[in-house]
């Protein structure tokens, strides 16, 4: 389950990097929880479980294309 979670949270991170860099997110990073990432949007900075994280930013750049 840890490597598991290591590659969710790997693929978060990737995913999060590509919508800040098409300006959908104002910044991203992990959260204190090791379950969670924590991504601002809006100008409000939000922690999301990992698995939610993944699902919200893959929405967020289909939605963008």
């Amino acid at each position: 389950m840890i490597y598991n979670q290591a590659a969710i949270r790997e693929e978060v991170h990737h995913l999060a990097e590509e919508a800040f860099h098409r300006k959908l997110i104002s910044g991203y990073g992990d959260g204190p929880d090791g379950n969670e990432y924590q991504i601002v949007c809006e100008g409000k900075p939000r922690h999301f479980n990992l698995e939610y994280a993944r699902s919200f930013l893959r929405k967020m750049i289909h939605q963008a294309n």
